[in-house]
């Protein structure tokens, strides 16, 4: 008797990753939740504050524009990423995409990649809202560098979710503790940033995720010089992603129990 020796063979890597983008973008497309928090949101902020006294108690115009683009990033990355791969985790959609031809870390990047170009897109939508109802004139490198700093600020925000669904199992846990944290980040880098909470408050602010990449985007907007502040809003983001990188990979489990 003749046992016949089966091979399985891998797609390319292209065309698995190419299926897996393809369903991310539907999903993501077809998520209300995660354009409203990625757009709407940001964009709701710039109408607002030009109504009265807004935007001197804010900073100032490109303050408030930093503010939205920070706050459309933390809210979708840190709350719509984060959420929706637990969820994917709790009913085992994660668990059934393992057994086909993708690898695993193609899994995830597949999404990570969906969720930065969503943030990318609706960024350079919330500066072009923002300079227009502000009376901004941006020209051509202003916006090259508010891609590149909304790219960095994704990557901040999807690492610092990646580490709370790899150290969490519960959906519901990582829901109550995504939520409260954004409030602390957002609280942090708005209120601390003015000084009125005490210096020590002020320098942590300065070093938050939110506080840096409020920084970036605020100098970035007035077109400011290259300075130590915006050197050291750049490292401690670039130490943000790594370190929260490492923790989500290291300890993420691909089911809930």
């Amino acid at each position: 008797m003749t046992n016949a020796r089966v091979d399985t063979v891998r797609p390319p890597l292209g065309l698995a990753m190419g299926s897996l983008l393809r369903a991310d973008s539907i999903v993501m497309l077809n998520s209300k939740t995660s354009l409203v928090l990625s757009a709407l949101l940001p964009i709701v902020i710039l109408v607002a504050t030009t109504f009265g006294k807004g935007q001197s108690r804010l900073g100032g115009s490109t303050l408030i524009i930093g503010l939205a683009l920070t706050l459309g990033l933390l809210t979708s990355c840190l709350l719509g990423f984060t959420l929706t791969l637990a969820h994917d985790r709790d009913i085992g959609v994660l668990q059934r995409l393992r057994v086909t031809p993708a690898p695993n870390w193609m899994i995830i990047t597949s999404r990570l990649i969906v969720q930065v170009v969503t943030n990318l897109i609706a960024s350079i939508i919330v500066v072009i809202v923002g300079a227009i109802v502000h009376g901004l004139t941006l020209n051509a490198g202003q916006y090259l560098l508010v891609i590149a700093v909304s790219i960095l600020g994704a990557a901040v925000f999807l690492a610092i979710g990646q580490a709370l669904v790899g150290l969490i199992r519960s959906s519901n846990a990582i829901s109550a503790i995504g939520r409260l944290l954004m409030i602390v980040l957002l609280l942090l880098g708005v209120f601390g940033g003015t000084g009125i909470l005490g210096d020590t408050i002020k320098t942590i602010s300065d070093w938050s995720p939110v506080g840096g990449l409020m920084t970036l985007f605020s100098d970035v907007l007035n077109q400011s010089a290259w300075s130590g502040q915006d050197t050291g809003s750049l490292l401690a983001c670039v130490a943000y992603i790594v370190v929260f990188a490492f923790i989500g990979i290291r300890w993420f489990r691909w089911e809930s129990r």
